[in-house]
């Protein structure tokens, strides 16, 4: 591995490529950010490790990507920060196009509720054993997701109802 990672981050790669062979796919470095990618099934206990064992006990934020490609498609990216080492690192877990389910981190870190549901929204990725799964900006008949690259740009027409854009007569 050429990368030059902080102490901390050395520390971290080296734990879990020992603890977690079978799950640790690949981990680089990108604009100065440390990415490493893990197998679905291993993210609980992967987060669990990081935060009880490396002290990345923030979870900064949690996003979506559709890479718009035949095999997994989707990516779930996580933000995690060690405020003692003052570190953050990027986990990311790819899903196939057809029914990506995830399990959700949120009986890890709490904050991941909101980001898991916006998630879901924008682009129809499930995680199982969420506390409170339902949608969060777009009603919960829709039957689309409009961070999804096949997502027209100017939305479905009549899916929703838009206001009027013509201006009242006085």
């Amino acid at each position: 591995m050429d990368l030059e990672l902080s102490e901390t981050l050395q520390n971290v790669v080296d734990g879990l490529s020992e603890d977690f062979t079978d799950s640790f796919i690949e981990v680089y470095q990108s604009s100065g950010d440390t990415f490493i990618r893990v197998e679905v099934d291993a993210i609980i206990d992967i987060c669990r490790y990081l935060k009880n064992e490396h002290h990345f006990i923030y979870l900064s934020d949690a996003f979506g990507v559709d890479r718009f490609t035949s095999n997994e498609r989707f990516e779930v990216v996580y933000n995690l920060v060690s405020l003692r080492a003052r570190q953050h690192l990027f986990v990311k877990v790819r899903l196939p196009e057809e029914g990506p389910v995830l399990p959700s981190v949120t009986g890890i870190w709490k904050s991941a509720n909101w980001m898991e549901r916006e998630i879901y929204d924008m682009f129809g990725i499930r995680f199982t054993g969420h506390p409170d799964f339902r949608r969060i900006f777009m009603p919960e008949d829709f039957d689309y997701y409009p961070l999804r690259k096949e997502f027209p740009l100017l939305g479905i027409p009549g899916s929703i109802e838009l206001p009027s854009t013509t201006p009242d007569p006085e």
